[in-house]
């Protein structure tokens, strides 16, 4: 798929901390409940760490207790791409950046007691939070 922001991998690597270009632009995971992102619980937006693109509202951030920031939607169904992911001898979904294709996690369909059902496991070094006001 041909993205919106195309670098090579030695401006990823130039632009990205060596923890953030092993999330995003290997498919790396962030150990379990170490993200700065988990406990924000401020109003504001989330963004493509790699791109600057929106992503996700903090009104459907919510505690899913899995360790990782958890969100029941995206800003738009367009904001990202979801792929499957049959690494690690699972099937999985995973969610990049549809601006940027960066990996930022993955979704799963276990968000009980939200309004989707959906539960968009990320990588807090996959986002920016921009806090509102």
């Amino acid at each position: 798929m041909a993205y919106e922001v195309d670098k090579t991998d030695e401006q990823w690597r130039a632009e990205l901390s060596p923890e953030q270009y092993a999330v995003l632009r290997q498919a790396g995971t962030e150990r379990a409940w170490t993200g700065e992102l988990l406990d924000e619980s401020r109003a504001g937006l989330y963004t493509c760490a790699a791109c600057g693109a929106e992503l996700f509202k903090s009104g459907t951030k919510f505690d899913s207790h899995c360790g990782w920031p958890s969100f029941y939607e995206s800003v738009r169904p367009e904001a990202v791409e979801l792929i499957e992911d049959r690494s690690h001898g699972m099937v999985r979904t995973e969610v990049r950046c549809a601006n940027c294709g960066s990996h930022l996690g993955h979704v799963f369909p276990d968000g009980f007691g939200t309004p989707t059902g959906d539960r968009y496991c990320m990588n807090s070094l996959s986002l920016s939070f921009t806090p509102e006001g």
